[in-house]
């Protein structure tokens, strides 16, 4: 009996169908275009942004008019403000790919206008422009990770787009000054012409398979998005017009423009940080104000401080690069295991000990390894708090809002980063007009930096310990 028993079970199994698991990740077939062309549109979004900073000196020396050579980047951070939010309300209306399209247009004619500005001005205004692209891009992109990535991947993607700055940080400066002297500043923006719209075209034909969500119809906040730009642009202009008596009044009046709309952009709770949603993107415009308020002033700190070279100055940025690389990827393959708020607490905990670090670099004469050392753990912070963010937004947002708070998250984003350089510029200046060393100034400046870093690890309990497939 035992042997006919074998027999029936061999001719079952015989007969059963074979299941072959399919292989999964996001460069799989049925994601590969549309991972790659995420990735590629970020890398050439990043590549422009570091390339402008590179080829500046050379553009003023052209056009002149050096009294706008900080609008050129100030310019470019508030047309972010309006893709963003208006970006993030159409991808929750019609789908990602028309306002993907719409973003990836505006960028293309920022950089046509960049390429044949006659003047600074004109140069100000096509970065405006650029900026309204830039902003929408990475906004679609996170509604894309929520949408067409489940949750076991979404970590991966954001690592994924992590990677895609790496290329730019490093051969960015070197490449554009190399096309800035071999041809001429203005192919710095031309020359990337071709490549958007190759990628473009191969990422939105890849977003049209992914339709428009069901729920409600999301609130127009587009006249908001304006109301905050101009409240930006006021508090930008008091912080750089070198008058207290002008500074001020203009700051207080840009706060107060700004501030309403801000409130009705951001999820309820944003600005106590209440527990979810709220708190994550609270979180996020907490810690790139921490490290931001540090990052742009590594190098002036090491080139004015200890006489370093530019180039040697730079080693220290690429570290952190590098290492938020590093970190990116670290959360991806521990996130689904410890959890978000732990990745969070110890990320933000770590920022703190870099810009730590760097207040020491600042204020006594070591050595510009130590200086290096401090910008890679900084690094590495950011790369394991700043993805799982994302992740606790995604999950937390309301079906079909996936959008709206994407662009809250990334609108603290970039406000983090403007005020934290814009606060810790003023703290500079200050310091220089009481007599202070420009060392004891920008050690303030980032002791208010690690004060940041701390409060964010400790808001980080507010976030879920661990986030759910919504699929």
């Amino acid at each position: 009996m035992r042997g006919g028993d074998e027999d029936v079970e061999v001719q079952a199994a015989v007969n059963s169908p074979v299941v072959v698991e399919q292989p999964d990740g996001v460069f799989v077939a049925g994601r590969r275009a549309l991972t790659l062309g995420l990735v590629v549109t970020i890398t050439l979004v990043g590549f422009e942004a570091l390339a402008v900073s590179t080829v500046l000196p050379t553009v003023e020396d052209d056009l002149g008019g050096i009294a706008l050579y900080g609008w050129v980047f100030s310019a470019f951070f508030l047309g972010n403000i309006v893709g963003i939010v208006a970006a993030g309300r159409d991808a929750d209306r019609s789908g990602p790919a028309r306002p993907f399209l719409v973003g990836l247009m505006f960028f293309a004619i920022g950089l046509l206008a960049g390429g044949f500005a006659p003047s600074m001005f004109a140069l100000v205004v096509a970065r405006f422009v650029q900026g309204v692209g830039a902003g929408a891009i990475p906004a679609v992109a996170y509604v894309v990770i929520g949408r067409a990535y489940p949750v076991a991947l979404q970590a991966r993607m954001f690592a994924v787009l992590s990677t895609a700055w790496v290329l730019p940080g490093v051969i960015g400066p070197a490449i554009s000054g190399a096309i800035a002297d071999l041809v001429g500043w203005r192919w710095v923006f031309l020359g990337l012409l071709p490549l958007v719209i190759v990628t473009g075209a191969l990422t939105v034909r890849a977003l049209h398979a992914i339709g428009a969500p069901e729920g409600d119809e999301p609130p127009d906040r587009r006249v908001d998005s304006w109301l905050l730009t101009v409240g930006a642009a006021l508090v930008l202009g008091g912080a750089t017009s070198g008058s207290l008596l002008v500074g001020i009044p203009l700051i207080i009046a840009g706060v107060l423009v700004a501030l309403p709309p801000f409130v009705r952009i951001m999820p309820v709770g944003t600005l106590r940080a209440a527990p979810g949603l709220p708190a994550a993107v609270a979180l996020r415009g907490i810690i790139t104000f921490a490290f931001f308020g540090t990052d742009v002033f590594v190098s002036l700190t090491l080139t004015e401080e200890h006489n370093a070279s530019a180039t040697v100055a730079g080693l220290a940025l690429t570290a952190g690069t590098l290492a938020w690389t590093v970190g990116a990827w670290v959360q991806e393959r521990r996130v689904h295991r410890y959890g978000p708020r732990a990745f969070v607490r110890t990320g933000a905990l770590i920022i703190a000990a870099g810009v730590g670090l760097m207040i020491v670099v600042a204020l006594l004469p070591v050595s510009i390894a130590v200086a290096v050392l401090a910008w890679a753990v900084a690094g590495l912070g950011m790369g394991l708090a700043y993805a799982p963010i994302s992740l606790v937004v995604l999950a937390e947002a309301p079906t079909g809002g996936e959008g709206t708070a994407a662009a809250a998250l990334q609108l603290n984003d970039t406000l983090g980063i403007a005020l934290g350089t814009g606060i810790a510029g003023a703290i500079d200046a200050a310091g220089d007009e009481l007599g202070w060393s420009r060392g004891a100034a920008l050690a303030v400046a980032f002791a208010m930096c690690v004060a940041f870093a701390l409060a964010g690890a400790a808001l980080a309990r507010r976030l879920p310990n661990f986030v759910a497939d919504r699929s």
